[in-house]
């Protein structure tokens, strides 16, 4: 594998229309690589992210799609124990 691949946890011919048409969104390779389920973070790595189609990482944890409709400016985490998502407060 070369120094810039990934070996990404779906192939292109597994990505499903599950939420076409909703721009672009940053993810990390802890979700596209990794296999985990989408939770609120920050990586200070950038070799550990990359920009991609919101329906790509739809394929990879579905219960985002729930929440693509919520007001801009919005922002979610799992909570912890349920693994369901709970509305991020400002501070």
């Amino acid at each position: 594998m070369s120094k810039n691949s990934k070996d990404f946890g779906l192939r292109a011919d597994q990505i499903k229309p599950l939420a076409t048409n909703r721009g672009g969104c940053i993810a990390t390779d802890m979700i596209t690589v990794d296999g985990c389920k989408v939770g609120y973070m920050y990586m200070d790595d950038p070799r550990n992210h990359g920009v991609y189609d919101v329906n790509t990482i739809a394929n990879y944890d579905s219960d985002i799609i729930l929440l693509l409709d919520a007001p801009i400016g919005s922002a979610f985490e799992r909570a912890g124990g349920t693994g369901r998502f709970a509305p991020v407060e400002d501070e």
